[in-house]
């Protein structure tokens, strides 16, 4: 079903981009971005003039574009976190509890804490790359902040993400080794245009520091995340879902109000990189 899906979605967008383009055929180049829907099967609950300045473009005056769109936003402390993770990872058949991203557990929302058993804070774009901590702005950014279980986190730690590894207690499917950290195949994709909207968001204004996607597993505390073939591989592998979908829409009605450009429009990863 993501063969299927992954097709649909860059036919449509392949065929947007040749009409606004008048060509009768597909590029072989980078894909130009519209400002329309990536998919006809995507429900559409943002206004298209929210990327208005981006149609048009590609590679590096498209990642500008979005990055002028995306910096437009409400910035959280570190505390109101833990309410806004209760909010956008909701378990869509238990109200009650939230779903982790790497292990995919439900788990009870009252059990957010730094206890085993518990659920916390994960940066997806681990927070010493960069070295920003939980400085408002990258370090409380919810588009790369996720409920995980403590110890889960422990063992993903600061790792780039690659493909590989073994597996270990509540994994759900995720794998790690010495140096790198594989999450489950229902959320690489999500993993993936987390990345990249961070690598866009944070250009190395406001104090911080410029993160950028590049093709190493041993970034250490330098504000690089890899690998760059194998994210834009499980852009292309896991498409967004519902879940990804109302989470992206919940962040920008009720929190942020900025979006993740990726999660509405995933062949801009193949634009930009």
């Amino acid at each position: 079903m993501l063969a299927i899906r992954t097709r649909r979605r860059k036919a449509v967008a392949l065929a947007t981009a040749a009409v606004l383009a008048g060509l009768a055929a597909p590029s072989l180049a980078a894909t130009p971005a519209t400002a329309t829907p990536a998919a006809a099967d995507a429900t559409a609950d943002y206004d298209p003039a929210y990327y208005e300045d981006a149609a048009g473009k590609t590679g590096g005056a498209l990642k500008s574009a979005l990055h002028t769109i995306i910096s437009d936003q409400t910035k959280l402390s570190y505390a109101a976190v833990w309410d806004a993770l209760k909010v956008t990872d909701q378990d869509p058949a238990d109200s009650g509890n939230v779903i982790l991203l790497y292990s995919g557990i439900s788990r009870a929302k009252s059990l957010n804490g730094g206890d085993t058993g518990d659920w916390n804070r994960e940066h997806v774009w681990a927070k010493s790359h960069g070295d920003f901590g939980t400085s408002t702005g990258p370090g409380t950014d919810l588009h790369h902040l996720r409920p995980e279980d403590v110890r889960v986190n422990s063992v993903r730690d600061n790792k780039d993400f690659d493909n590989g590894g073994s597996g270990f207690t509540d994994a759900g499917g995720s794998l790690t080794d010495a140096d790198s950290f594989e999450p489950r195949d229902a959320v690489k994709g999500d993993v993936a245009r987390m990345i990249f909207y961070m690598a866009v968001r944070y250009e190395g204004g406001e104090g911080f520091a410029d993160l950028e996607v590049n093709g190493s597993v041993d970034n250490g505390s330098d504000p690089y995340m890899g690998r760059l073939d194998v994210l834009k591989e499980w852009n292309d592998q896991d498409p967004p879902d519902a879940f990804e979908e109302r989470r992206n829409q919940v962040i920008h009605d009720s929190y942020q109000h900025n979006r993740n450009p990726f999660v509405d429009h995933p062949e801009w990863v193949e634009a930009i990189w």
